[in-house]
């Protein structure tokens, strides 16, 4: 894959695992991780942004998207996911628990969900829980993987035909291959 963006608009985890498109990493740096928490600001919370990531955040992050990815590709192959990374996602999860803290505004109680520890530590716990909803979710029976050749991006299609991560990247890369290989065949079978 050519872009260098991530592509975000899946679930959480999904993003997460799709910041790996064909070997490469999308989240290779601390700072392509700020860029992607920037992407992904409206869903991670308050707690995970305006503090820059250190490569100590990115190893927990990176921990995390491995074992998320591999419960993943387990459930596309309809296989049983790897105990090590079911656990694994248990203890990110372990490590930094939601703390819902309570306050006043003066007219009504607030609560605010917290996590205490370092950026990659609350991130780790956040991007588990984020794997965690979606494992257990009964939609994850629609899970699917991308149907362009050189695509591994997965995705959760709302319309059941739905066969590409996306159809301005995948989608139409695949139709115009498939235009000019008709084109080609029809020139060559005239010639």
């Amino acid at each position: 894959m050519a872009d260098s963006a991530p592509l975000t608009g899946e679930l959480l985890a999904l993003d997460l695992v799709n910041t790996r498109p064909m070997g490469v990493d999308l989240l290779a740096t601390p700072r392509q991780l700020a860029g992607w928490l920037s992407l992904e600001r409206d869903r991670l919370g308050e707690e995970v942004q305006n503090t820059a990531p250190t490569r100590a955040d990115l190893a927990r992050v990176h921990a995390v998207r491995a074992h998320t990815e591999a419960v993943v590709r387990a459930l596309l192959d309809r296989t049983e996911p790897p105990r090590s990374a079911l656990r694994g996602l248990t203890e990110a999860q372990r490590a930094a628990p939601p703390v819902r803290e309570l306050g006043w505004d003066g007219g009504a109680v607030t609560v605010t969900t917290r996590r205490t520890g370092t950026l990659g530590t609350r991130l780790a716990a956040l991007l588990a829980d984020a794997a965690a909803e979606l494992f257990s979710d009964p939609a994850i029976g629609r899970l699917k993987e991308c149907e362009a050749d050189d695509c591994v991006m997965v995705f959760l299609p709302a319309h059941p035909r739905r066969r590409w991560c996306s159809p301005t990247r995948c989608g139409n890369r695949t139709r115009v291959a498939r235009y000019y290989r008709r084109h080609n065949a029809a020139d060559t079978s005239s010639a």
